[in-house]
């Protein structure tokens, strides 16, 4: 049975997220001690006690996800899981890229905490707060999607940022292309067209100063060969040299999350479980949608890694 581990990405964050993990499992404590002592903050405390405006800030919600996804795999590997034993492939939404590759062994726990700081920082700062803007269009097919995006953005930037798969695809750039484009959706028959609660346009070309910045952030860090081949966003490939993976992760800022195409990459490729390690089941409940003979698992309680170590003997 092949197996690949997905992780994450920002809108999966809740406040008390890791808390049963870190109170029952030492090794998992530790993750979130050493992600605090990384960024100089107690991060863990507005993890587990908010207030939930203070955890979903960029800057706050990237490293804090991260740190619940390792804190499962340190309890994992503590049980006597091995990546290279039992995983073909390791894979993360946006910001859960980073979690994969920290789980890969590609960044350290402190270093991935770091760049998920500057990362944050970087994509809130891109571009002035009301400027940008992002939607969620349900219903269209990508080409469609595309299609709108290039007749209301005239100029400025609208594109598609994320192709999350069952139907449901997000747009990001100025906000007058934007707004425009959910408009021209609705009318084209977009089941729905949502503009999204976020505060910077990410994933789209008006994030070019982040991904500057994150190309000098990756190029000042240790990166090792990952345990496992990580299966990038931008590209859907499996790269294990760590010098494509630092590019990888610069493209990823300003371009298109592919997860569609990732879940179905890991179905033609022999890939029959998908794990999700830590807060939440939104790549779960994707999975199952874009490729239903994928058993698609997620793993972010205790009573998961249980029911998961039994599973896998």
């Amino acid at each position: 049975m092949s197996i690949a581990f997905t992780f994450p990405g920002q809108g999966s964050q809740a406040v008390g997220m890791g808390r049963d993990l870190a109170e029952a499992f030492p090794e998992a404590r530790a993750v979130f001690e050493e992600v605090d002592d990384a960024l100089g903050q107690k991060l863990s405390r507005i993890i587990w006690e908010g207030p939930e405006d203070d955890l979903t800030l960029t800057a706050n919600a990237q490293p804090a996800l991260m740190a619940v996804s390792i804190a499962v795999m340190r309890v994992l590997e503590k049980g006597g899981l091995s990546l290279t034993d039992k995983v073909a492939y390791v894979a993360g939404h946006s910001l859960g890229e980073y979690s994969a590759l920290c789980a890969a062994g590609t960044f350290s726990l402190a270093d991935a905490a770091r760049l998920l700081r500057i990362r944050g920082n970087a994509m809130q700062a891109a571009v002035p707060v009301g400027q940008g803007a992002m939607a969620a269009i349900i219903g269209l097919e990508a080409e469609d999607v595309e299609a709108v995006c290039a007749k209301a953005g005239k100029g400025s930037v609208c594109q598609i940022a994320n192709d999350n798969g069952g139907g449901q695809l997000v747009i990001s750039g100025a906000r007058e292309a934007v707004e425009a484009a959910a408009k021209l959706a609705s009318e084209m028959g977009a089941k729905r067209a949502i503009m999204l609660p976020v505060s910077a346009p990410f994933h789209s070309a008006l994030m070019q100063p982040a991904a500057d910045a994150m190309g000098d952030a990756l190029a000042d860090v240790a990166k090792r060969v990952p345990a496992v081949p990580v299966v990038a966003n931008v590209t859907v490939t499996p790269l294990s040299d760590p010098d494509e993976i630092a590019a990888r992760l610069v493209e990823q800022v300003t371009g298109r999350v592919r997860w569609r195409e990732t879940i179905i990459w890991f179905g033609d490729n022999g890939v029959e479980t998908l794990y999700e390690i830590g807060s939440g089941k939104v790549l779960s409940g994707l999975a199952r949608r874009i490729n239903r003979d994928l058993g698609a698992i997620s793993v972010g309680t205790p009573a998961d890694i249980d029911t998961m170590m039994k599973a896998l003997g």
